[in-house]
């Protein structure tokens, strides 16, 4: 067996599941989950349509695993008008794969890019953090370097903070932006200069932007890595990788459907890694990605459900409990008056509500936990179910006995 497979840490959702083993919930109340990130909201008409009217025609057919043209060239036009950049910048066949999920697409990614031989090859990330970039790394026979995102930083990754031996052995740095589990944004002078430092040492940024269409302001969609590539003028996009998907975006999680973008040298060795990877998407599902990726109107009413839920759960539960309502995505990330493993199984078993301990999403680095004394909540059940967890919580934490106040 790979040695590294022993390096792997317990998925947050296993820590979870041990936490609540041998806690029996209150029986008169219905359950509530809102520890995972699996969007409820209905999906789209258009993208079921679009599956029916393929399937029709058959599944005789083995996929490419560059996809068809019409899907990689609907992606273009949509990075393209999202991100504002320039016409024809993209070539849909050197610049875009699409992929199965972007979680499969994040994990290969690192076994592709990282060279093995080096003395001390190093992957940089956010702490919080996604656990596919930690198990990326180590099965790439990397070492994972965490960036603390704390309060104090706004939840911004402290890239200072980092010594320059470690930037000199990095080879590859995840961002999250908008960040899972604190929905804050890097702005545009962040990314320009870790496009900076990749140039100076020679790594590459691959850019996790899958909570990129859930934001509180409709009319300031967060910046993408590509778009300031743009914007300085930088049109081969080197060393810059982006990962899009459709489960958040279109409520398709099932779909398992996103695309992988940016530099043309990069991309022709992760298609030839992938050839034999032997991943190649379903043309059935490519038919119904194509018809998402070209509507908006959907998106649109998606941002609004999502703002209407942090309306009201956010009236609920700032009053009682430190929180703020972050500038995307789609989750909170509020601090407990408990320590949020004890927090999270005394909620689950008094109010039949699952949250996840923010420390399941973190590690402890120079003595700090990032997630210490948080927990997750992500706002994907029905509006109806928000309120009533949020009305639940206020409840749980307003019993003094408890001394949670």
């Amino acid at each position: 067996m790979n040695p590294s497979l022993h390096a792997l840490k317990p998925y947050p959702f296993e820590k979870l599941a041990k936490l609540k083993q041998d806690s029996i919930p209150n029986p008169q109340k219905s359950a509530i989950n809102l520890s995972i990130g699996e969007p409820q909201h209905p999906t789209p008409d258009l993208i079921i349509n679009a599956m029916d009217n393929a399937l029709a025609h058959g599944l005789t057919k083995y996929p490419l695993t560059r996809g068809t043209e019409a899907l990689v060239r609907s992606i273009a036009q949509w990075l393209t008008q999202r991100f504002k950049l320039p016409t024809d910048s993209l070539n849909p066949k050197k610049h875009i794969l699409p992929v199965n999920g972007t979680r499969e697409a994040l994990f290969a990614f690192a076994q592709c890019v990282i060279d093995r031989t080096a003395s001390n090859p190093i992957v940089l990330m956010p702490n919080p953090f996604y656990q596919i970039y930690e198990g990326a790394a180590l099965l790439a026979d990397a070492k994972p370097w965490f960036i603390n995102c704390l309060e104090e930083t706004d939840f911004q990754p402290d890239f200072s903070a980092i010594p320059k031996e470690i930037w000199a052995d990095c080879q590859l740095l995840y961002i999250c932006s908008p960040h899972n589990p604190t929905g804050t944004i890097l702005n545009r002078a962040t990314l320009q200069h870790l496009i900076e430092l990749a140039d100076k040492h020679d790594f590459i940024i691959a850019a996790d932007e899958c909570y990129s269409e859930i934001y509180a302001d409709e009319t300031q969609p967060p910046i993408g890595l590509l778009q300031v590539c743009a914007a300085i003028g930088r049109l081969d996009f080197k060393r810059c990788i982006v990962f899009h998907s459709l489960s958040k975006r279109s409520n398709a999680p099932g779909l398992r459907s996103g695309f992988v973008a940016g530099d043309a040298d990069i991309m022709r060795q992760f298609l030839h890694y992938r050839t034999y990877h032997g991943c190649a998407m379903s043309e059935v599902v490519q038919a119904a990605s194509i018809a998402a990726w070209q509507d908006e109107t959907h998106v649109i009413a998606n941002r609004a459900l999502y703002r209407q839920k942090y309306d009201t759960v956010m009236k609920i539960l700032t009053p009682i409990i430190p929180i703020t309502r972050p500038s995307a995505g789609f989750y909170l990330w509020p601090q407990t008056p408990i320590a949020d493993d004890q927090f999270a199984r005394e909620l689950f078993i008094e109010q039949n509500i699952t949250v996840l301990p923010g420390r399941f999403l973190s590690r402890t680095i120079k003595g700090i936990n990032p997630g210490q004394n948080r927990i997750r909540m992500a706002l994907v059940a029905p509006i109806e179910d928000c309120i009533e967890a949020a009305q639940r919580i206020r409840t749980f934490l307003g019993h003094s006995e408890k001394g949670l106040i």
